[in-house]
């Protein structure tokens, strides 16, 4: 292992793109894929299995009176119904990431908001999956013209809107467990305070 000293402005993830030597989708996924790949590293070779996903977007909707929104969905993996940002995957060919978090806002929520920003993104889980995430800040909001018809998991959902600080409690507090809802209330903190 080697120590370096950086500045501050300099800490940042760096690209890295070894040889792929073969790349082989082992499991084709109505949503996502998982490849193996074979990649030159060292002195050698490693393999590794990884879910090749499409990437999503998430919305942190913040209402006039600092209140976030909240959505409540059942979860198959975990067996829970999580507290979540309104988010979806980037399914749509060529859509702007920002486009379809003001779809997400739509379809999940019933609502437009007037102003958004990129407030963070993140790898979810870069040592299992491609997954990048951009959380979307929005302001402004207003209630959809039309309601969204929903199926599944999403018929169900649980719509709520708590202060910010209240959300912030609950992740510090580990009664919320959704890394992406806990990213977005911690960075939406710090953002207003700042």
């Amino acid at each position: 292992m080697t120590e370096t000293s950086i500045t501050a402005s300099e800490l940042r993830d760096e690209p890295f793109e070894p040889e792929v030597v073969s790349s082989d989708v082992v499991y084709k996924g109505w949503v996502w894929d998982v490849r193996s790949d074979h990649v030159a590293y060292g002195d050698g070779e490693i393999i590794r299995e990884y879910v090749d996903h499409t990437g999503a977007v998430a919305v942190l909707a913040l209402d006039d009176d600092g209140r976030v929104l909240l959505i409540q969905q059942y979860r198959h993996p975990i067996r829970h119904r999580d507290w979540e940002l309104p988010a979806g995957l980037l399914d749509v060919e060529g859509e702007d990431p920002l486009a379809a978090a003001q779809r997400e806002l739509a379809e999940e929520a019933d609502l437009t908001a007037r102003d958004w920003q990129l407030l963070v993104s993140t790898w979810t889980t870069p040592g299992g999956n491609s997954e990048l995430i951009r959380i979307y800040l929005a302001t402004g909001i207003e209630e959809a013209s039309s309601a969204y018809a929903r199926e599944d998991e999403e018929a169900d959902i649980r719509v709520e809107w708590i202060p910010l600080s209240d959300a912030v409690d609950a992740v510090l507090e580990g009664r919320l467990h959704n890394g992406i809802l806990s990213l977005g209330v911690l960075a939406a903190e710090r953002r207003l305070r700042d």
